[in-house]
Parts: C-alpha cells; sequence; structure tokens
C-alpha cells in the first residue's frame, strides 16, 4: 500500500506535538503532565441517626459510645456532626424518666455534645402507658416525637446514616 509523503509528514507532526506538549509541561513545572481527574470534596457535615429499640444497658451504652467517638472523631478533622437517638418500643426505656440506666450519662452528653438531640416515640409512649395503667414521661433531654420508626425514616429521607448498635 503506497503512502502519501502529505500523510506521512502530517501524522509525524502530530506525533511531534503530541510528545512536546507534555515535555514543555514538565520542563515549565518540573513534574509531568498527568491529568488528575478532580477529586471529590471531603464531605465536612455530618448527620447519623441511631435507633434504640431495645431494652438493653449494654446496647444502650454502646449507641453512647459510638456518639462520642463520632463526635470526637469528626470535631479532630474539623469537621461538624448532627446525631439523632430515636428511642423507641422496648429501647423508650432508655428516655423515661422512671428507667433509664444511662440517664446521667445522656444527660452529661447532651450538655457536653454539640447537635445532639434525644427523641422518644409517642406511639410507644402511649401503649406503655395503657399497659403499665400510669403517665409515662421522659427525661428532660429528650423530646416527644410522632412516631420513632417513622422519624428515623423522614431522617434517613433526607439523607442521614442510619445506625443501629
Amino acid at each position: 500500500m503506497k503512502r502519501s509523503p502529505k500523510l506521512v509528514l502530517g501524522l509525524l507532526a502530530l506525533v511531534a506535538v503530541l510528545a512536546v506538549g507534555p515535555l514543555t509541561i514538565w520542563a515549565e513545572t518540573g513534574k509531568p503532565a498527568v491529568h488528575k481527574p478532580d477529586a471529590p470534596q471531603a464531605e465536612t457535615h455530618h448527620r447519623i441517626v441511631f435507633q434504640i429499640s431495645q431494652n438493653d444497658p449494654a446496647a444502650m451504652n454502646v449507641a453512647l459510645n459510638n456518639a462520642e467517638n463520632l463526635s470526637n472523631f469528626y470535631k479532630s478533622r474539623g469537621e461538624t456532626v448532627e446525631m439523632e437517638f430515636v428511642a423507641y418500643g422496648p429501647g423508650l426505656a432508655m428516655v423515661r424518666s422512671d428507667t433509664s440506666p444511662v440517664k446521667d450519662r445522656l444527660a452529661a452528653m447532651t450538655n457536653s455534645t454539640k447537635n445532639l438531640v434525644v427523641s422518644g416515640c409517642g406511639n410507644t409512649m402511649s401503649n406503655q402507658s395503657k399497659q403499665e395503667n400510669k403517665e409515662i414521661s421522659l427525661l428532660p433531654e429528650a423530646r416527644v416525637v410522632p412516631t420513632g420508626i417513622g422519624r428515623i425514616v423522614e431522617l434517613q429521607e433526607q439523607g442521614w446514616t442510619y445506625v443501629r448498635p
């Protein structure tokens, strides 16, 4: 197959341009010309929801430990975090004023940890009040949400990370 001299010269010129461009950049910067895709921006604000659905002091303490560890971790990186505990079903014991095995620790954490919310399920409160034939109250640090599982779903739909210790 016969090649046209113009085609050969054109291809040689193209190869020369492609080879010289990166060498020019290397000579100017001292670094090879390498295309690096833009690095994704690190997320600097985190939102985490903790499900508390067991009446188990060990599980409650694991959740509190997780929250403390995450708070310290993100603080050390200069990042912010919002956290919410949502207690429902048997886990409502965590935030009940008469049954919480972690009330002192929870009070200390809500006072010392920025952006920490504690929620108790209104449905569970109502059911437990009927079963126990008495009014159920929550710790002063806790607020009532209509439904605990509904609150968790709501937060997940807003992009919160779900944790179940």
